[in-house]
C-alpha cells in the first residue's frame, strides 16, 4: 500500500518538464553564443562540463537533504536558486553581447553561472524521483517513473528546439526565456504539490546514513552510469558523424543532428509508454531487453551510410534506453528503506552525472581513432549490460 496520500503527478511531471527544458536549452545556445562573443570553442565545452560536474557532486547531497527536511522545501529552494543563477547568466551574456562586459569577464561568468545552474538543478531529479517513491508501492513505481521519464524526454526535445528558435532572433532572449522556466516550475510546486514534510519516513534511531558505495544500489548505479554515458556519447558525436561519414555539409549535418535528437526524444516517450502500460514485468527483464535493443541501435550506427539509416538507428537506440531508465530508478527505490529514498535517488543521479561527464570525453577520444569505434564499443557495452542483468535475474530466481 502507498505510505502516504496520492501524489498529484501532473504538477510534478510539469515541474520536471520545465526544469529539463531550461537545463537543456543551454546546449542549443552555447555554441552560437561563444562564437558571437569571440571566445574559443573550448569555453563551450568547459561550461557544459562544469555544469555536469557540479550536478554529479551535488545530487546525492540534495537527496539526503530531502530525506531529512522534506521533498517540497528542497524543490522550492532548488528551483529558486536555479532561476537566480540562470537570470544572472542571461543578464551577463546580454551585457557581453552589447559590449558592456569584457571577454574575460564573460568567460568567467559563463562557466561559473553554468556550474551553479548544474549545482542547483541537481536538486530536481533525485527529489522528484524520491517523491514518487514516497507515494507509490514497488509495483506502481516503474509506471510512475516512466511517466516522469517521458516528461524529461519531452524536455530534452523541446528545450533545445525552443531555445534554438529564439536564438535565431536574439541570443539574449533565449537565455531570459530559459531563466523564466524554473520560475514557472517553482510556482507550480509551491501551489500544486502537497505541503508539509512529504518525506517518506523518519530515520530510525541508530540507523546509519547510506554509504556512497552501498551494495544495494550498485546494480542500479552501474546501469544508470552505462545508460547515461551511452546517451551522452551519442548526443555529442551525431553531428560530427553526419558530416564525416555521411558527407553532409556543415549546415545539413547540424540539421541531421537535430533530427536525430528529435527521434531520440520521440522514441524515449513511446518506449516509456510501454513500461507504463505493461505491468507485472520484472524490472531486470525490462533492463536486459532495453540494453539489448539499445546496443543493436548503437552498433548499427557504425554501418549507417544514409541519413535515414542514421535516424533509424538513433530511434532504435533511444527506444531501448526508454525501457532502461524508469526501471533502474524503480530498482533502486525498491532496494532501500523509506527513510533512504532521497539518498538513493541522489546516488543514481550522481552516477548518471558521472556518465554525462566521462561519456563525451571518452567518445570524442575514440572518435579520433575511427568514427565507428565509439558506437561499436558502446553497443558492445550495452550488450554486456544485458547479459549481466539477465544472469543476475536467473541467479535471483
Amino acid at each position: 500500500m502507498p505510505r502516504s496520500p496520492a501524489l498529484p503527478m501532473g504538477p510534478l511531471v510539469f515541474a520536471a518538464l520545465t526544469g529539463t527544458m531550461a537545463m537543456m536549452a543551454f546546449v542549443a545556445v552555447v555554441g552560437p553564443l561563444v562564437r558571437r562573443l569571440g571566445l574559443p570553442e573550448w569555453v563551450a565545452g568547459l561550461s557544459v562540463t562544469a555544469g555536469g560536474v557540479l550536478w554529479m557532486l551535488m545530487a546525492r547531497w540534495w537527496g539526503g537533504v530531502g530525506d531529512r527536511h522534506g521533498r517540497k522545501p528542497v524543490l522550492l529552494v532548488g528551483f529558486a536558486a536555479f532561476a537566480l543563477a540562470y537570470g544572472a547568466l542571461a543578464l551577463g551574456m546580454d551585457l557581453a553581447l552589447g559590449h558592456q562586459l569584457g571577454a574575460a569577464a564573460a568567460l568567467v561568468l559563463l562557466v561559473a553561472a553554468r556550474a551553479l545552474i548544474g549545482a542547483f538543478y541537481a536538486a530536481v531529479p533525485p527529489t522528484t524521483a524520491a517523491l514518487i517513491a514516497d507515494h507509490t508501492t514497488p509495483a506502481e513505481r516503474p509506471g510512475a517513473m516512466a511517466r516522469l521519464g517521458s516528461a524529461n524526454a519531452l524536455g530534452l526535445v523541446l528545450g533545445p528546439a525552443a531555445a534554438g528558435w529564439l536564438a535565431g532572433h536574439n541570443l539574449a532572449w533565449s537565455l531570459y526565456a530559459a531563466a523564466v522556466l524554473p520560475v514557472i516550475a517553482l510556482t507550480v510546486v509551491w501551489f500544486a504539490l502537497p505541503g508539509g514534510r512529504t518525506a517518506g519516513a523518519q530515520r530510525p534511531p541508530g540507523a546509519r546514513p547510506m554509504g556512497l558505495l552501498d551494495a544495494r544500489l550498485r546494480p542500479a548505479a552501474l546501469t544508470g552510469f552505462a545508460a547515461m554515458g551511452s546517451v551522452a556519447i551519442a548526443q555529442v558525436l551525431v553531428g560530427f558523424y553526419a558530416i564525416d561519414r555521411l558527407g553532409l555539409p556543415v549546415d545539413q549535418g547540424a540539421r541531421a543532428a537535430g533530427l536525430a535528437l528529435t527521434c531520440v526524444g520521440v522514441a524515449l516517450i513511446v518506449s516509456q509508454q510501454f513500461v507504463m502500460r505493461c505491468k507485472g514485468v520484472a524490472l531486470a527483464r525490462w533492463i536486459a531487453l532495453g540494453a539489448l535493443i539499445a546496443g543493436a541501435g548503437c552498433a548499427g550506427v557504425a554501418a549507417a551510410h544514409t541519413q535515414a539509416m542514421l535516424l533509424g538507428c538513433y530511434g532504435v537506440m533511444a527506444f531501448g534506453m526508454g525501457l532502461i531508465f524508469p526501471n533502474f530508478q524503480a530498482m533502486a527505490a525498491n532496494a532501500v528503506q523509506p527513510h533512504e529514498q532521497g539518498a538513493a535517488a541522489g546516488t543514481l543521479s550522481a552516477a548518471q552525472g558521472l556518465g554525462m561527464v566521462l561519456g563525451p570525453i571518452v567518445g570524442t577520444l575514440l572518435y579520433r581513432q575511427s568514427p565507428s569505434l565509439p558506437y561499436l564499443l558502446v553497443g558492445a557495452g550495452l550488450w554486456a549490460l544485458a547479459l549481466f542483468t539477465h544472469l543476475r535475474l536467473r541467479t535471483s530466481r
